[in-house]
């Protein structure tokens, strides 16, 4: 345990830094940010799908509906996989690996609790609106995750994330019961709050990778 209190504090610093930034080569970041890439391209896609049926461009059968939908779930997933893979791969040190690990645990968690907290309140009332809450309920998540790296790095598009998602679960919230707005909504949000941060975190950690 250091003495001077300033030292120790300063280090614990550079430490959450560290875990932020991703390490002297910012692969954590690269790997973090092609997963909310991914994601925000993927779920924005399937949200723009579901617009089509809305307006009746897209008319699949239900078999070919569910497929779609599987196939967007399954490409995530593999690019999690991949994500995680790579991390191993990097030789991460061993307290940042843990922290990762204990961050990505924590958020798989929560939004466990939450999927089976909305999905057995929508089948048991025969609600599909409840459902609706749940991506309400991620944004909000993301919104304090956004505000926590901020607090760290202070860039300025992360606290516009923080605040775009606070804006973006509260919408969604009162708009469960329009189902056209709320796609709208959305749709916009998993581009401009997952995939647009995410290429950022690219092509930030590619520069610092260069550099």
């Amino acid at each position: 345990m250091s003495d001077n209190p300033r030292s120790a504090a300063e280090a614990d610093l550079a430490f959450l830094r560290a875990i932020v930034q991703g390490g002297p080569n910012g692969r954590a970041s690269l790997t973090m940010g092609v997963a909310y890439l991914a994601g925000g391209l993927l779920y924005g896609l399937q949200c723009l799908f579901h617009i089509g049926q809305v307006w009746g461009v897209i008319r699949w059968p239900d078999l070919a509906d569910l497929a779609f939908v599987v196939a967007i779930s399954l490409a995530f997933l593999a690019v999690l996989t991949w994500a995680v893979l790579t991390d191993r791969k990097a030789g991460t040190a061993p307290v940042q690996t843990r922290t990762l690990n204990a961050a990505f645990s924590a958020t798989g968690m929560a939004n466990l609790a939450i999927v089976i907290m909305f999905g057995v309140g929508a089948a048991r009332d025969q609600d599909f609106a409840i459902w609706l809450y749940y991506p309400a309920a991620i944004f909000a998540l993301q919104s304090a995750a956004w505000y926590v790296a901020y607090t760290l790095r202070r860039k300025g598009w992360m606290l516009a994330c923080s605040i775009g998602g606070w804006i973006t679960a509260v919408a969604l919230g009162l708009l469960v019961r329009h189902g056209d707005i709320y796609l709208y909504v959305c749709t916009a949000a998993l581009f401009l709050l997952f995939a647009a941060p995410g290429w950022i975190m690219v092509r930030d950690a590619r520069a610092r990778r260069t550099a």
